[in-house]
């Protein structure tokens, strides 16, 4: 019975751990950028003294859902949208350089260029400062044109060019604070075939139809779960009268 209990119990953890990863895709569904977090089952055999007879569940995030989110258009010059694969490389709060596709910049009071989350965006030489100017374009390249207060309509000036990168996605992992960042915590190199869009900005690629469903199944599953650790109990209150009786 001890065997049942166990793998009944394991299964409903890990089957509400996977249901947490679950409702944050689906809280995020209409979060700029957002990646969806790929989440698995596998069983797994109990290490320890004596015969490995025991298993039990585990619940594992072997990584991140990097299909592209749809293009919306909205027209501000500041918003950006990645097309087709890569990343925007910004500056995490440790000082090291994380990736992401929310491409909803704003300048700070300081004029450094920011994420709507916070992160400097990372240029040839750090962090993006953009002095005060009556007009900002980013190219498809990345690269950043203002025109100086009292300067001439045509009168543009290159200030810099956001890193764009595209790591191997097998080697890229999401950390709790959303960016990415890569497996091996090396930096990635940035790569000239990365495009922008602008004026635009990409959706969440989370589905939230799918991700009802899944929802749905997982709950049915934990009431399985539930319910096979119920039938145990009976089993072993019905052996321990059979046992009273003989």
């Amino acid at each position: 019975m001890d065997k049942m209990l166990y793998l009944a119990m394991t299964g409903a953890k890990q089957t509400m751990v996977a249901q947490s990863v679950n409702s944050n895709n689906l809280a995020n569904v209409s979060t700029t950028g957002f990646k969806a977090d790929l989440e698995q089952f596998r069983s797994m055999q109990v290490v320890g003294e004596g015969i490995p007879s025991r298993i039990y569940s585990m619940t594992e995030r072997p990584g991140v859902d990097v299909t592209p989110g749809a293009i919306n258009t909205t027209g501000r010059e500041l918003d950006v949208a990645i097309k087709g694969a890569g990343w925007i490389a910004v500056q995490a709060p440790d000082g090291s350089e994380a990736y992401t596709r929310a491409g909803e910049l704003h300048i700070s009071s300081l004029g450094i260029l920011e994420t709507s989350s916070g992160y400097a965006v990372i240029g040839d030489g750090g962090p993006i400062v953009v002095p005060q100017a009556e007009k900002i374009e980013i190219g498809i390249d990345g690269s950043i044109s203002i025109r100086p207060i009292g300067a001439g309509a045509n009168e543009m000036a290159e200030i810099g060019r956001i890193k764009l990168v595209n790591p191997a996605a097998a080697n890229l992992s999401k950390g709790e604070d959303g960016l990415i960042r890569t497996r091996d915590g090396s930096t990635a190199e940035a790569d000239i075939d990365v495009q922008l869009v602008s004026g635009a900005v990409e959706s969440s690629n989370v589905s939230a139809i799918k991700s009802m469903v899944k929802m749905i199944e997982l709950s049915r599953q934990y009431e399985m779960q539930i319910k096979m650790m119920k039938t145990a109990e009976e089993n072993d209150a019905a052996t321990t009268q059979m046992m009273k009786m003989s």
